[in-house]
């Protein structure tokens, strides 16, 4: 038992020691946020819906919050949710613990984060759940939604180093006939959060405050589609 607790306790320290920290710019913006156990919540003033999005795996969730706060300022309250050991793939059902029983909202996440998130949008039905999307990530079988009307957005950048390009596009069978689909171009995989350099990626031909700003943008003209 000992031995088994103190492995744990090594893994833990490991990934600590490899998670992803925000940058100081994103530390900056995470100010305008309220913070609690389960979720960093950006609200805003007469919210039209709610965004929940779930990290990248091993990405601090205020690594992000430079483009949830701009989002935020456009009406749309944006949860970035907390997961053990910054993995969506330990808790993928964790958006039930961020949202009220009548809160609409869409989900998506970046990355894995975007994969789990697809996996809750695939189950069962769930009428206050408007839409999916989808950061440099992509769906599998057990997040198939093919067979949905539920709208999707997909966003990938130029120069991701860290996507897995074959199956992104492999997978576009599993999406909902309702996908727009966007392109940042010079961006890459961790330029949709703000963290640094992550290990694998291509080296971003614009700014990541420029990155960011896209994101943003893209994400503000898809949820004025959203109809709720």
């Amino acid at each position: 038992m000992l031995i088994l607790v103190l492995l744990l306790g090594l893994a833990g320290a490991f990934l600590h020691m490899n998670t992803y920290q925000p940058t100081s710019s994103a530390k900056q913006a995470s100010q305008h946020a309220t913070v609690t156990k389960n979720v960093t919540t950006f609200k805003a003033k007469n919210s039209k819906l709610t965004l929940v999005f779930y990290p990248g795996g091993l990405v601090e969730p205020d690594s992000y919050a430079t483009w949830a706060y701009q989002v935020s300022k456009e009406g749309y309250t944006v949860k970035i949710v907390h997961f053990p050991l910054n993995l969506a793939v330990l808790a993928p059902n964790q958006v039930k613990q961020v949202v009220g029983p009548h809160e609409k909202f869409v989900i998506g996440g970046h990355s894995l984060g975007g994969a789990m998130a697809a996996r809750y949008a695939a189950k069962a039905d769930k009428p206050n759940l408007k839409g999916l999307f989808l950061l440099a990530a992509y769906t599998d079988q057990k997040g198939r939604l093919d067979h949905s009307q539920l709208p999707v957005l997909s966003v990938t950048a130029s120069k991701d180093g860290v996507l897995n390009w074959t199956n992104y596009h492999a997978n576009k069978k599993y999406l909902s006939k309702d996908t727009t689909f966007s392109t940042i171009s010079g961006g890459n995989h961790g330029g949709f959060g703000s963290y640094g350099h992550q290990k694998g990626d291509k080296i971003a031909k614009i700014s990541n405050a420029k990155q960011q700003k896209q994101v943003a943008q893209i994400l503000i003209k898809w949820l004025k589609t959203i109809k709720n």
